[in-house]
């Protein structure tokens, strides 16, 4: 009976290392020191490494709250694939970069360019601390460059003023749900396919005095059929005049539904910028635009005559959807096979457990 017993408490000790050998193989941890940059950057890079292949494992940068201090840093690139960048709030895990003024430019700024794939990020602020009211002309400064394919951003904050998040991939396929991005002119600004579901979209001051009008986008669509499409999103606007976006060039495609609009008398009247930079010609509509109270606020017409900035190339189009053309924008008709959302809660889930694992809930 003693040998038994002794025979079956080894088969059980044999299970449990294998199961925690097969836990350890599937879930790869990297655990960054608490507000160290180096060490965040070193994680980066180890993650960059490991994850090369597009087949790699998933792999966990876990990120404890605190301030991590890029300085004067650009363009941390996480090439990696399958990485999961993690906070551990949004508000209290900030990794921020202030460049020189005299480099502002939309792509030599980015606290973070993502160029991998399947690239998750969830629970942190980025910033981008660049002196925007010093910079003359311009004060681009973007906090996440994206070249990658099916990132998804997940209680994501990003602090800029001008082009703060750029998809910069003319075929890619984005998800945001739940993120706050903030700025003043083109601040959400690229290519590809970008759906952004119950976001919070915050206009800063144009200018130190308050004048002045924000752009919240400036897209250009070429290589994907959909564009950005902003739905359940909130527009919280600080002081100036803003928006909905303008053309950027090639075929710009935008769209915004059941919208809330916390300052609608700050909207302008014409609702989209109609002066283009490059084309005039777009594809901007807004449909169940909503007031804080939740009630419906959308115009039953708004016919806009969008030209290039010299006023020349006119095009005259309607910019409110009917219902018909509203039930067209689906996570399953823009996406296909990718179900973000699907994958956005089994990550959510995969990353709770991490963080009680390793103590930083």
């Amino acid at each position: 009976m003693h040998t038994k017993l002794t025979k079956m408490k080894q088969i059980l000790l044999m299970v449990a290392c294998l199961t925690v050998a097969l836990a350890t193989k599937a879930q790869k941890v990297i655990v960054v020191e608490k507000s160290s940059a180096q060490s965040l950057l070193d994680a980066i890079s180890r993650a960059n490494a490991e994850n090369a292949d597009t087949l790699s494992e998933r792999l966990f940068i876990l990120i404890p709250d605190g301030l991590y201090d890029l300085g004067e840093t650009v363009l941390t690139r996480i090439s990696g694939h399958n990485v999961a960048v993690i906070g551990q709030s949004m508000e209290g895990t900030i990794i921020r970069n202030q460049p020189d003024v005299k480099i502002e430019s939309i792509s030599k700024t980015a606290v973070f360019q993502n160029r991998g794939r399947n690239n998750y990020y969830q629970d942190l602020t980025l910033k981008n601390d660049l002196d925007y009211y010093a910079a003359v002309p311009d004060g681009r400064a973007v906090c996440l460059q994206d070249k990658g394919m099916r990132t998804i951003c997940n209680r994501v904050r990003m602090l800029s003023y001008q082009d703060t998040y750029y998809s910069d991939n003319e075929k890619c396929q984005h998800y945001m749900q739940d993120t706050e991005i903030h700025g003043t002119i083109d601040f959400i600004c690229g290519a590809g396919d970008v759906w952004f579901e119950r976001c919070r979209i915050v206009t800063e001051k144009r200018t130190l005095g308050g004048d002045g009008v924000n752009i919240i986008t400036a897209t250009r669509t070429s290589d994907t059929p959909w564009g950005y499409v902003f739905n359940r999103c909130t527009i919280e606007n600080k002081v100036s005049m803003f928006n909905y976006g303008r053309s950027w060039h090639t075929d710009p495609r935008c769209v915004w539904l059941y919208t809330t609009l916390l300052t609608p008398e700050k909207l302008e009247p014409t609702r989209f910028e109609d002066e283009g930079m490059k084309i005039s010609s777009n594809y901007f509509k807004e449909y169940g635009t909503m007031d804080a109270q939740g009630r419906n606020i959308t115009p039953k017409s708004n016919v806009v005559t969008f030209t290039l900035r010299d006023h020349t190339h006119p095009f005259v189009a309607e910019t409110i959807m009917s219902k018909q053309e509203a039930k067209q924008y689906t996570l399953e008709r823009i996406f296909g096979d990718w179900q973000p959302d699907r994958e956005l809660k089994t990550l959510e889930k995969q990353s709770k457990k991490l963080k009680k694992q390793y103590k930083m809930n």
